[in-house]
């Protein structure tokens, strides 16, 4: 049994002594002790202004003021928990350490004189904005409603979807300072529970004072490859989409203070998926699938493989003469596309920081500057804009924004392996490009999986949008209790 190193004193000022210094009352503003005194006996409530219900705290006082001396005379904690204080979200608390990291968190310590134990009410509420569509994974069709910042809320839009009787909300602290809260959701009688085990014991063993990035931070710690750009979990802010991984067998991580949620383990065909596949018919669900796989392979590849054919223009047949540039112009076609990629995540990081008002005339600038202006005074020649403006359509196309980054990273470093080493430096760059992603897998599940190892039923799920009632088995990687559906 755990020894408690600070316990709760029966001394309602041994308590106080100890909680006020802990929690920094007096040093900030909105860490609040309230002494009072009910049935003649001395009371304190410690609380964190902003993070209660002042309400719901009103209420319980008037109760507590009703109570008389004599109720109070024996079993007083029962009493006062089963009968005098009339709220949902109460617990016992015998640590004093604990009851500090829980004010903190935002719910109410009611200290009792005459009485070792702590009375924790969660009368606690956030600033929080409405549930709002997702900007990056909207669909023409379907729910509006999407994850916000507070945790609470995200686990109840699960619910809302997901009402199985053995769905799992773990509840985690992360951060030896920021005692951030991590829920880690699964469907127990779906869900592989070796994973499920891996999952949790990787998140318990985080050792840091903090989550200042929130999700980020935990996917650093639990995903390592630290150095490898590919993301090895899918993050969404989709509620229903999330319900979807979860009826499949996945696990879903939660973190307070983030809009997003990440799903493990994942593939690197489930960062190709969208909402709008399955808004829609399964042919309509298909052809739009069909289109944004090419759209991603084009970002990826078209730009080294035209450049290929650029500087080493017999490579070319003869029908197909004229995709190469009639003039390379002033400047290396390298320093072109290297120049050209820079810009547009430098105009991308503009319009993160520029208000919405002026997004307009900064897309009017960047069209003058980059591509009128820029062709006229020779620094880009026109096929150059032409096919970094098609594999920048398809960067932005492709669902994932952490795999169209790393698309782009990888498409820079194929630029520069068929600069140096022409035909084999393009040969070998998609070589190591394609060995890099076999190699890599999410919480034991190959990356690849079902290409490498090959699976045709399920590469074929991946690769044609198959009608929902067709698809009466769980994915096989996932290794489900109940793979039927």
């Amino acid at each position: 049994m755990r020894t408690i190193k600070n316990p709760v004193k029966s001394n309602i000022e041994e308590n106080i002594a100890f909680l006020r210094p802990e929690l920094g009352i007096g040093k900030s503003f909105d860490l609040i002790q309230l002494d009072v005194e009910y049935a003649e006996r001395k009371m304190t409530l410690f609380m964190v202004d902003g993070l209660v219900k002042d309400n719901a705290l009103h209420l319980l006082m008037k109760f507590l003021a009703k109570v008389k001396k004599e109720q109070l005379e024996s079993n007083v904690l029962q009493k006062l928990v089963k009968t005098d204080i009339p709220y949902v979200e109460i617990s016992i608390e015998s640590d004093l350490d604990k009851v500090v990291d829980t004010v903190l968190a935002g719910p109410t310590a009611l200290v009792v004189d005459g009485i070792d134990k702590v009375i924790m009410i969660d009368a606690r509420t956030y600033p929080v904005r409405g549930p709002e569509e997702p900007d990056i994974e909207r669909v023409v069709r379907g729910a509006r409603d999407g994850f916000v910042e507070t945790i609470v809320f995200n686990t109840a839009l699960t619910r809302r979807r997901v009402r199985d009787r053995t769905l799992r909300m773990k509840y985690l602290q992360v951060g030896r300072r920021s005692k951030t809260d991590v829920v880690v959701c699964y469907i127990e009688d779906i869900a592989n529970p070796e994973m499920v085990k891996e999952i949790i014991e990787s998140i318990s063993k985080i050792d840091t004072d903090g989550l200042p990035m929130a999700e980020k931070t935990i996917e650093e710690f639990i995903s390592g490859r630290h150095w490898n750009p590919y993301p090895v979990v899918r993050y969404t802010e989709r509620p229903d989409t999330a319900a979807t991984h979860l009826f499949e067998g996945h696990v879903i991580i939660m973190v307070d203070g983030s809009p997003s949620v990440m799903i493990t383990p994942t593939t690197f065909w489930h960062h190709l998926q969208h909402a709008e596949e399955y808004r829609n018919k399964p042919v309509v669900g298909a052809y739009l699938r069909f289109v944004r796989h090419i759209a991603v392979w084009t970002s990826l590849f078209l730009l080294p493989l035209w450049f290929l054919l650029a500087i080493d223009p017999e490579l070319l047949p003869k029908q197909i003469a004229y995709i190469g540039p009639d003039d390379p112009g002033k400047v290396p076609l390298l320093l072109q596309f290297l120049l050209a990629e820079v810009g547009i995540d430098v105009l991308r990081m503009a319009a993160i920081h520029t208000p919405s008002s002026l997004a307009t005339a900064l897309g009017l600038v960047a069209a003058l500057m980059i591509g009128q202006v820029a062709v006229q005074v020779g620094l880009f020649t026109n096929e150059v804009i032409l096919y970094l403006a098609i594999a920048a359509i398809g960067t932005f196309a492709t669902p994932s924004y952490e795999l169209s980054l790393a698309n782009r990273i990888v498409r820079i470093g194929l630029l520069i392996l068929t600069a140096l080493f022409h035909v084999y430096g393009f040969v070998i760059g998609v070589v190591l490009f394609i060995i890099m992603l076999s190699r890599m897998n999410s919480f034991g599940v190959p990356y690849l999986w079902p290409f490498i190892p090959f699976n045709f039923r399920a590469f074929r799920d991946v690769v044609i949008r198959s009608p929902i009632p067709l698809k009466n088995r769980r994915p096989r990687f996932l290794h489900p209790k109940d793979p039927d559906r």
